[in-house]
């Protein structure tokens, strides 16, 4: 699949089946995060790609709107060390992974982690040094039951030329 064509498609998926995700595609989805735009090429990010069911049990009961990260065969937590740019780095990976697993066939949804109150114990958990900070939790897997995409505004409503 293209690049365009995994970003039109790509959606929240919420509900997952509890098959594993092959290891190389989870590594290829990583692998997509680590090549994202980093400010003054700094590369601040750690992936953490936690598939325990145990551990990712104990992410889930953390969050307050990522439950489903439970049933996800795959959680990858994005974190960054605190640099200057740290968040629009971490972002940029997630951003990345979400489009690479649409393109691999693998749903996803994103989770946040920057300045959450469980950010700190999701770095607990997973034994992340304190110098570094939660962007995100990214659920991935199969997708249990038929997408429910939400449509996006039209483009004439959001672009504009010269000036707003």
């Amino acid at each position: 699949m293209d690049a365009l064509t995994a970003i039109a498609t790509r959606h929240s998926t919420r509900e997952f089946r509890p098959d594993p995700l092959p290891r190389d595609i989870v590594e290829k989805i990583v692998d997509a995060g680590r090549r994202a735009a980093t400010a003054r090429n700094e590369q601040p990010w750690q992936f953490i790609v936690v598939t325990e069911p145990k551990t990712r049990a104990a992410i889930a009961a953390l969050t307050d709107f990522g439950s489903f990260i439970a049933q996800a065969p795959v959680c990858i937590a994005v974190f960054c060390r605190d640099t200057k740019y740290y968040l629009e780095d971490g972002c940029c990976a997630s951003q990345n992974m979400l489009v690479a697993a649409t393109a691999l066939g693998v749903q996803s949804c994103w989770v946040a982690g920057d300045k959450k109150p469980y950010a700190s114990a999701v770095a607990q958990l997973l034994g992340v040094p304190p110098d570094h900070k939660l962007v995100s939790l990214l659920a991935m897997g199969h997708e249990a039951a038929p997408p429910q995409r939400k449509p996006k505004r039209p483009l004439e409503e959001v672009l504009h030329w010269e000036r707003f």
